[in-house]
């Protein structure tokens, strides 16, 4: 029998459009930056897989939730502070109040939508004895403004002062049938 020589059918044609493709400099700035961000994948995956390792090793019994009962002893050492400068900083507030006693935490609220401080902030104490003498502060002179310390007060979960709920009368028209057509009646149609 004769040679026979196997020819595997070649697109000519097709490898010099991939080779005129790789010639090309916006395929190429493409393949880099496709590179680029697979290197920034592969890193942020390392990075996370470490945050995982790092969050498994550390055991949760050192830091417990605080409990109820936590927080209302922290309530009862905080004070209130109202109409405080919006461009106050929590360390100029505890160098106000740094003579009444050692400071844990000195909380300034701010509006989640905005960013901007509320104009009020809550001061923590270590011990509960220098909230009285926190409160002794009241209407001092703080950034040129008077400020108004009171004890922060612990909020009631589901409750707003009225009671639960939404009954009872606020006032106002509650419906129903109101009469004839006697009377000015403002949005009645013209010819009747």
């Amino acid at each position: 029998m004769a040679d026979t020589e196997s020819t595997v059918p070649t697109n000519n044609l097709a490898e010099t459009a991939i080779d005129n493709e790789d010639d090309d400099p916006e395929i190429l700035l493409m393949k880099q930056r496709v590179e680029e961000m697979e290197r920034e994948a592969n890193k942020l995956r390392e990075l996370q897989a470490a945050a995982e390792k790092a969050e498994r090793s550390t055991p949760t019994g050192d830091q417990p939730m605080e409990t109820e009962e936590d927080k209302a002893a922290a309530d009862t050492r905080s004070i209130y502070v109202g109409n405080v400068d919006y461009s106050a900083t929590p360390e100029e507030i505890q160098q106000h109040f740094q003579a009444c006693g050692t400071i844990n935490r000195v909380t300034i609220l701010c509006d989640k939508f905005t960013g901007h401080p509320k104009g009020y902030a809550y001061v923590e104490f270590a011990e509960a004895e220098f909230v009285d003498a926190a409160l002794a502060m009241n209407d001092s002179l703080f950034r040129g403004r008077l400020i108004k310390v009171t004890p922060k007060r612990t909020n009631i979960p589901g409750f707003n002062g009225r009671g639960r709920g939404r009954g009872g009368y606020r006032g106002g028209y509650r419906g129903g049938y109101r009469g004839g057509s006697y009377g000015y009646t403002p949005y009645r149609a013209r010819g009747r």
